[in-house]
């Protein structure tokens, strides 16, 4: 109970700072950056992973409460999608793999380094 406490104020805290983060910049929703405020938290040990990580598993294995409205409303408007089913599901998996493409490319492009050649190697030993 106690660490569940601690958890929720951890939580409470980096939300309220990412709704003035996104006060200020309004560029992302004030969720997100809620959730990199915690990880940073988290990251400079301004929280104790060990106290919060009994909590978080507890939440992460009971978040499928949270999607309990979404299913009753698909069940709501089912004739919606038995008529417009075959357009939802190709923007679905064309939208799905469009995202995938554009990140794979974009992250060999600014993420992977290319290793430097064997002759500009030897070329920097020699010039030091």
């Amino acid at each position: 109970m106690k660490n569940a406490l601690y958890t929720l104020f951890a939580i409470s805290i980096s939300l309220l700072l990412g709704k003035l983060v996104n006060y200020l910049l309004s560029g992302l929703p004030a969720s997100l950056y809620g959730m990199v405020i915690y990880a940073f938290f988290l990251q400079l040990n301004w929280f104790s992973a060990k106290k919060v990580s009994v909590t978080n598993q507890w939440l992460i294995r009971n978040m499928g409460v949270c999607f309990v409205p979404a299913g009753v409303g698909v069940i709501n408007h089912f004739q919606l999608i038995q008529q417009h089913g075959i357009a939802l599901i190709t923007i679905i998996f064309s939208s799905t793999f469009l995202l995938l493409t554009v990140i794979g490319c974009l992250s060999e492009r600014f993420l992977i380094m290319p290793e430097p050649d064997d002759d500009s190697r030897s070329a920097g030993k020699n010039n030091a």
